[in-house]
């Protein structure tokens, strides 16, 4: 069975009602090129939360995926390029973000061990 690795990241939206709605109507139906460019990148699950303007999102990755090889995939997808422009007309980052930086990944802080 191949390697899983779960990574949890956060992101804040601008705090606007209506824009929020916006912003969880896009996604119940993501564009397929979005879609298609997730899997591509062995990206198996991803799951993103909302609490108030903070998301958080988990992914479920395969052993072929990079952070560096996803930003490089994007990079050359013009489709992708469009929905993150879009994306970021919804979003803002954390607080403690680094410059550019939109997604920040968080540490755990705990986990309940098999039995």
């Amino acid at each position: 069975m191949a390697e899983i690795t779960r990574y949890c990241l956060a992101l804040d939206l601008i705090d606007d009602e209506d824009r929020i709605a916006e912003y969880e109507a896009i996604h119940r139906k993501i564009w397929p090129e979005i879609e298609a460019s997730i899997r591509a990148a062995d990206i198996r699950v991803m799951d993103i939360y909302r609490v108030g303007n903070r998301l958080f999102m988990i992914m479920e990755v395969g052993p072929e995926f990079s952070f560096e090889r996803k930003a490089a995939m994007d990079e050359a997808n013009e489709t992708v390029q469009k929905w993150e422009k879009l994306m970021w007309t919804f979003q803002q980052a954390l607080p403690m973000a680094a410059p550019g930086e939109k997604w920040v990944m968080m540490k755990q802080i705990f986990g309940l061990p098999p039995r």
